[in-house]
């Protein structure tokens, strides 16, 4: 039986699951939390990177961590709507259709390549992602509860890609990078990698069940009314800011806000504190920002400039 939300909401129930992924993915303790707070808050993660940073594993980890399912989709130009979605076909011996279900249906779905799509088969997923369900032949069908994409892309290479449009983007929670590992990590993993898959070798320390209670609790996490006009005003600049063409959505806002509450959760707090909104800003509202023609150059991204400006800018409440 699983053991009382109270309990399970104490860090160490978190903890001891972030600890268990990072088995399997060593280094990346920001990713992993990040993970799995967009796990408690019901979202999804775009992971942008080259490969070999250990995007699979995270996904593979992740899931088996909590005793889900798991599925992983190659998307490539040829990929159909119905190959990850599923389909009907007839049965002979039943003289019916009968449903096949589509990789979709996982607890934790590894898009791998999701620019390497159409754009249709794209919106396929995507549409699956917001609705949490599919409709087929007139016939909505539920997806897994909880339901985790994470989907990868390699932002450096663009031959045969279909990039993800802006309100495409702005159905994942955060956008996230691995990068590679610190020299200790790596040493240390090529010092003790005998060939072996590391994912193996660790067993689940949370069930599906406690991981909806944690998102249960973190939609009751106290936020005061103060920190609710703080991320207003910052997302309302981000729509009047001279270099950005397109500002933070409304949807944005709540997602923003909801991550920062199931962050909470995550850290073992009932209250939302301003670090919360300004630790989240940057993976949760960067990438549904546009910059103006002009202003595409420099550094660490210009969405990303445009927020630490105004993080400096606008004073949190106390």
């Amino acid at each position: 039986m699983s053991p009382s939300l109270e309990s399970r909401t104490e860090p160490s129930a978190v903890v001891r699951l972030i600890e268990n992924i990072e088995q399997a993915v060593r280094g990346k303790r920001e990713a992993v939390t990040l993970c799995v707070t967009a796990l408690v808050a019901g979202g999804h993660v775009l992971l942008e990177d080259v490969p070999g940073t250990g995007k699979t594993t995270l996904a593979r980890a992740l899931a088996k961590s909590i005793a889900g399912s798991f599925r992983r989709i190659q998307f490539t130009s040829d990929l159909l709507p119905a190959d990850v979605l599923g389909f009907s076909v007839w049965s002979q011996k039943e003289e019916c259709f009968r449903f096949e279900a589509g990789p979709i249906f996982a607890n934790v779905v590894l898009a791998d390549e999701l620019n390497r799509s159409s754009p249709r088969t794209q919106s396929g997923l995507l549409e699956a992602m917001n609705s949490r369900s599919v409709s087929i032949d007139g016939e909505t069908r539920p997806l897994p509860d909880p339901f985790l994409v994470i989907a990868t892309q390699n932002g450096l290479e663009f031959e045969g890609t279909q990039p993800l449009p802006e309100s495409q983007l702005d159905r994942f929670l955060f956008r996230l990078k691995l990068g590679y590992l610190d020299e200790a990590s790596e040493r240390e993993l090529l010092l003790g990698d005998d060939g072996s898959d590391r994912v193996a070798g660790i067993g689940p320390v949370m069930e599906l069940s406690d991981v909806l209670e944690l998102r249960a609790a973190a939609a009751k996490v106290h936020q005061d009314p103060g920190l609710v006009d703080y991320a207003l005003q910052v997302v309302r600049a981000t729509r009047e800011h001279g270099e950005l063409a397109l500002g933070a959505s409304t949807r944005a806002a709540l997602g923003w806000m909801s991550a920062a509450r199931a962050l909470a959760v995550v850290e073992g707090r009932s209250f939302l504190l301003p670090d919360d909104l300004k630790r989240l800003a940057g993976p949760c509202l960067a990438h549904r920002l546009v910059p103006l023609e002009g202003h595409l150059g420099g550094g660490e991204g210009p969405a990303q400039r445009v927020l630490i400006d105004l993080l400096e800018a606008i004073a949190p409440p106390l």
